[in-house]
């Protein structure tokens, strides 16, 4: 950003630059472009701070599970299935809410410019994923999903106010209501004041070596709600995707091998050639996230193997259905029509953090949430495949319209920005300990030599986007590893190894409130 004189009237001591906006969004993927441009839309000043040019979105490949009209798809069916993967944690009416709405959010993001894969001219392909009972994911450049939803967004978004290699690092209040965001950039520290904030921010993969997730997943949205006193809620369900394409020496972001190649025919074997999911659950290979991510990682411990294998060479046209997999796996030095492919679990996507209502509205006013930073009760103790987009897009909008009404009728303080310094952990020993002790499968004894980890992260000042990022992991881990702790059953993608039964008396979720995150039962 051009540097600019700060405004007159702006009393906040301490920054280098101060500016105002009725809304302001955090984050450039599909719910924070929705939001933004739904907040425009309603005629309000709106500003977009974005830490890096990678979004999640983009990498997104199976697609958007979405019910067409005229075909044998029907809104309960789709309730259904998101409640079954959910195991007794997703608030149906926010399901049915969100699901109800999906096929116009689909439509307005089309009229933004968006075109997905034809089975026949005028009629949308559609694929089956796991946990759907039915064919209801569209998609687009075959495996390209996310990179169509983000281009057309982007596409639409580009004469917005965004704001690149901007890093929130905390969000501004009076005790009673949002008064701005305290953001650090190149010209130094920033505010930005506004009455509303909308965390967009993504996931939390890279508290962990390995993931799915672009480098900019760092928890940041889950922390800045934490520290300014806003519930979060199912943080310990992280939902480790079955497949993601297995390095010996990767770390950090992994190529994601869509569970789409599972719903055309593709299976998953061991090193013996024996089936991986067979016995364990109906579905078979086409079973929850949850179930298949488990049972690989039973089976690599069992069998002390470092990775299972997917056996796609029975799909037709390969490469022109699934271009992005085709590239990652021949980058990999792998010829998926030839030989199988080589997958682990890898850390993909958070059900739960910052609790809101299907608005996208905290117990905080003027602060709202959505895509995967927030939890609105869709998605339960397991995300069902490819509701997240659809999530995004549908609260996204909804967000950035209430916010716009919310700054219509505010006139908040001027901000008061007090910059803090913030427990961190070196970020590698926070991965691997994450990594050993809070993945697929946890216990006790590991939670809390995990928690005696965390407890030793000293004061750092957040001079740098490293540094917030760090302060942030921190942060969430402590968040994570609390909530893990005090789920002492196995439900959905949190499993339990020293209690590896659902317990009926915990069908309930847990949120947790300020930066020592304790929990509160709701």
């Amino acid at each position: 950003m051009t540097r600019r004189p700060a405004a007159c009237g702006l009393n906040s001591a301490g920054v280098d630059w101060q500016q105002r906006a009725d809304v302001v969004v955090i984050g450039t993927g599909v719910a924070g472009l929705a939001a933004a441009l739904a907040a425009h839309r309603k005629g309000r000043r709106t500003v977009i701070l974005s830490k890096a040019d990678d979004t999640a979105t983009f990498y997104a490949q199976g697609g958007i599970a979405v019910v067409l009209p005229d075909t044998d798809d029907s809104v309960d069916a789709h309730v259904r299935d998101t409640l079954a993967a959910g195991a007794g944690l997703c608030d149906p009416d926010a399901v049915r809410s969100i699901v109800a709405d999906g096929h116009r959010a689909v439509v307005d993001l089309v009229n933004d410019g968006a075109r997905f894969d034809e089975s026949e001219p005028g009629r949308w392909a559609l694929t089956r994923e796991g946990g759907h009972s039915l064919r209801r994911i569209i998609h687009a450049g075959g495996d390209a999903t996310g990179a169509e939803v983000q281009r057309a967004l982007d596409h639409a978004a580009a004469t917005l106010d965004i704001r690149r290699n901007h890093v929130a690092l905390q969000i501004l209040h009076d005790g009673s209501a949002v008064t701005g965001v305290l953001v650090r950039n190149a010209d130094g520290l920033g505010v930005v004041h506004a009455p509303a904030v909308i965390l967009a921010t993504g996931g939390l993969g890279h508290l962990y070596s390995a993931t799915t997730n672009p480098e900019g997943s760092t928890g940041d949205g889950v922390a800045l709600a934490l520290w300014a006193g806003v519930g979060v809620t199912d943080i310990e369900f992280i939902q480790f995707h079955p497949t993601m394409l297995f390095d010996r020496d990767g770390s950090g972001r992994r190529p994601l091998i869509t569970e789409a190649l599972r719903g055309e025919g593709a299976v998953l074997r061991d090193a013996r050639g024996d089936s991986v999911t067979a016995g364990v659950h109906p579905l078979g290979d086409l079973a929850p996230r949850d179930v298949v991510a488990a049972a690989i990682e039973a089976r690599l411990r069992s069998s002390g193997d470092e990775c299972v294998f997917l056996d796609a060479r029975s799909i037709d046209r390969f490469a022109q259905r699934f271009p992005t997999v085709t590239a990652a796996c021949r980058a990999a030095g792998i010829d998926p029509t030839r030989e199988p492919i080589p997958v682990v679990p890898g850390a993909h996507y958070s059900c739960g953090g910052v609790r809101t209502d299907v608005y996208g509205r905290t117990e905080l006013s003027g602060l709202f949430a959505a895509g995967e930073v927030a939890r609105t009760g869709m998605h339960g103790a397991n995300r069902l495949a490819s509701n997240s987009l659809l999530e995004g897009l549908v609260v996204g909008a909804r967000a950035g319209r209430a916010a716009a009404e919310h700054a219509a009728g505010s006139s908040p303080p001027m901000a008061k920005a007090e910059p803090r310094r913030r427990a961190a952990l070196d970020r590698r020993v926070l991965q691997t300990a994450m990594t050993e002790y809070a993945s697929v499968v946890r216990d006790a004894n590991g939670l809390r030599q995990l928690a005696d980890t965390l407890a030793a992260a000293t004061s750092r000042a957040t001079t740098s986007r490293a540094d917030a990022e760090d302060v942030a992991l921190t942060t969430t881990a402590r968040a994570v590893v609390a909530a893990a702790l005090t789920r002492t059953e196995s439900r959905g993608c949190h499993h339990r190894g020293d209690y590896p039964d659902t317990d009926p008396a915990q069908a309930f979720s847990r949120t947790l409130h300020g930066e020592t995150a304790e929990v509160c039962l709701r």
